[in-house]
């Protein structure tokens, strides 16, 4: 059987990394490269019914060994690691027995993971930990998840001795560019409910996200000579940033937290002639929402008055939305994964995700779909970490929830 650590870092070789306003699905071809290795290793621990399809989709069945029915639950996580940071090349780096001082990363590079700057990891002290070498993101988030549900299924798989009804786990494509369901048979899936494992550190137990759009802000200057530009020359990099002044300063990812919503423009690009602005919008509320979409429709409107018709032009598309009003109507889903947690001494940790997942899509597509910790730290950066406890706890979390169904269906 193989361990959780190898199985990571076989997973975190293979270039993932998804791109943003791509046609092709998955947006990358390293992704399908990983989900076929994946579909053949679920092949060769002995799942049944292993499948990838035209999308890259890869789902599996552990079949049943009970004679009666239980509800089938799902485990999905994702394969693509985040735009924002390459994946490139990952070199992990194992810290055993880590001693809650900093770490080194990079020494020809000064690249170090502070325990001042990140005072979490200092809780680790004793324990095995891996992260990256300071020049590329680790990619926890989600091979960590991919690996859980994997070294899971092969467990149960080995031991049959633990009853369980039909499992189903799906890995999933483009995930980090909002499109990761976009083509996901639920039907096909064929599972009464499921969880993603994409969560971050112990504990972690999601159903409340946030509800969320983008836009696209295109502006359209004039470009005259400098020496001939007076009241003539609409240079949309300035007016580009006046657009970045009229938003609100203090709702951006890194003045709020908890519940608050935020702008987020993680993309600016331009000349004079042309400039083009991406944005990301979040808000738990859908009043909330809506309001901060308004708000860039309204900006629109004051700086196409200034500097004439269709200077700035506004593409807002929402991508996903809260899946606690879905799951709120369903909440044995999660107090079967908080009765699992506590029984493998494990705490829960109940928390809105300050982003998304595959699972607030699929929540509203008819597959109820919470998140579970994967135990990573520091998602899409270079000082990404996991500890290897908390990895070994999310296997054990999963065949604790399988357990659990099987035992409350008696």
């Amino acid at each position: 059987m193989k361990n959780i650590i190898d199985r990571f870092l076989d997973y975190v070789k293979y270039d993932t990394q998804s791109e943003d306003d791509v046609e092709a699905f998955p947006s990358t071809k390293g992704q399908r490269v990983l989900l076929s290795h994946i579909a053949g290793e679920l092949e060769s621990i002995g799942l049944s019914d292993v499948s990838m399809d035209e999308y890259g989709y890869v789902f599996a069945t552990l079949p049943s060994n009970i004679d009666k029915k239980v509800p089938t639950v799902g485990f999905i996580s994702h394969v693509d690691t985040s735009p924002e940071i390459s994946d490139s090349n990952v070199n992990p780096i194992i810290t055993k027995n880590y001693d809650g001082n900093n770490i080194v990363l990079n020494k020809e590079e000064n690249i170090i993971l502070s325990t001042d700057e990140f005072p979490s990891i200092k809780k680790y002290k004793g324990h095995t930990i891996i992260t990256t070498d300071g020049t590329t993101l680790l990619g926890a988030d989600d091979k960590a998840g991919v690996a859980e549900i994997v070294t899971a299924m092969e467990y149960l798989v080995n031991h049959p001795e633990i009853k369980h009804g039909d499992v189903r786990v799906g890995f999933t494509p483009d995930e980090e560019v909002g499109r990761g369901v976009d083509f996901f048979n639920v039907q096909k899936f064929n599972a009464d409910f499921a969880y993603t494992l994409d969560g971050g550190e112990l504990g972690d137990l999601n159903y409340e996200n946030f509800n969320a759009a983008k836009a696209t802000i295109t502006i359209n200057g004039v470009s005259v000579h400098t020496g001939s530009a007076k009241n003539i020359m609409k240079n949309s990099v300035l007016i580009g940033n006046e657009l970045l002044a009229l938003l609100p300063q203090n709702e951006t990812p890194s003045t709020t937290e908890g519940y608050e919503g935020f702008y987020h423009v993680d993309y600016f690009e331009g000349n004079v002639d042309k400039a083009t602005i991406k944005y990301i919008i979040r808000d738990f509320h859908m009043d909330g929402l809506e309001a901060k979409k308004n708000k860039f429709i309204e900006i629109a409107e004051i700086l196409n008055k200034k500097y004439g018709k269709d200077t700035v032009i506004i593409d807002i598309k929402d991508q996903y939305y809260n899946m606690a009003d879905k799951i709120k109507e369903n909440m044995y889903i999660i107090d079967t994964a908080k009765k699992a947690m506590e029984s493998i001494g494990v705490a829960p940790k109940i928390s809105p995700i300050r982003g998304g997942t595959d699972g607030s899509r699929l929540s509203y597509m008819g597959l109820l779909t919470p998140n579970l910790f994967t135990g990573g730290a520091n998602f899409h950066g270079r000082y990404e970490y996991i500890p290897v406890s908390s990895m070994e706890k999310a296997v054990e979390l999963i065949i604790k929830i399988i357990d659990i169904i099987y035992n409350d269906k008696k």
